[in-house]
């Protein structure tokens, strides 16, 4: 499913040849929002969502590398003729929590036991022949980027940003409720959490169970191996329940 249609095909039309630089990509072109020190720039990734998908995972933003990622494999898909929605849905496979960041949280997934939940052999899968039970998204739906730099969730905070706010607290919950079945809602980091926590305490995403205390992925969180570790028990109750209730 194409959440914008019209939006996708718009800047599927600005594309031109890699190599897909941050001179290339983080211009006027590309630019859907300014506010302040704040940049929001079009990624196509987004734009697909899998309704039937148990397990939803949800970083805070896409960075560079994720953007660069989509607008190269829009380019060579729309090089050899590809649909709309051939080319929405494999950019989101090629640059959805894609690099090391995949890798980091399918081990993890892994130790906590979410592959014997789905009754799968691994949560690679996930990413492979199963990626009918996922969807990957973000709380903020495009790159963000504060003074050029991948913007993290905190500097500055989501309710200290009009434009933040209404993609966090507007946007990305509609994008949940669109799913079709009772899913495993699992934020990225602290940030990515925190505004899943408030939605729910405002009686949004009701149709997902929220997995609390998993570490952001990113190689930069050199803590996440120790967050891991504390965590790691009730992660796994936590994915335990899930699975009763999907029984």
């Amino acid at each position: 499913m194409i959440c914008d249609r019209k939006r996708l095909v718009h800047y599927l039309n600005q594309i031109k040849t890699g190599p897909f630089t941050k001179s290339d990509l983080l211009t006027p072109p590309y630019r859907l929002f300014r506010e302040g020190e704040l940049d929001m720039f079009y990624s196509p990734h987004n734009e697909y969502i899998n309704p039937q998908a148990l397990i939803v995972i949800a970083g805070i933003t896409p960075g560079f590398s994720q953007m660069k990622r989509a607008y190269s494999t829009a380019a060579n898909l729309l090089k050899s003729g590809a649909s709309l929605e051939q080319i929405a849905f494999e950019t989101k496979k090629a640059a959805g929590l894609s690099g090391s960041m995949r890798q980091h949280i399918i081990g993890m997934l892994d130790e906590c036991g979410l592959a014997a939940a789905l009754h799968i052999q691994d949560s690679s899968q996930l990413f492979s022949h199963k990626r009918d039970l996922l969807h990957t998204t973000s709380v903020i739906k495009h790159p963000v980027f504060y003074q050029q730099k991948n913007y993290t969730g905190h500097r500055p905070s989501i309710r200290q940003s009009v434009l933040l706010s209404h993609y966090a607290f507007e946007c990305f919950p509609a994008e949940i409720e669109t799913l079709k079945r009772h899913i495993l809602l699992i934020p990225l980091g602290k940030a990515a959490e925190s505004v899943c926590h408030t939605l729910k305490k405002h009686s949004r995403l009701k149709n997902a169970m929220l997995l609390h205390g998993f570490p952001h992925p990113s190689g930069a969180n050199g803590h996440r191996f120790k967050q891991f570790r504390e965590n790691k028990k009730s992660l796994q109750e936590q994915i335990q329940r899930f699975a009763e209730r999907i029984q």
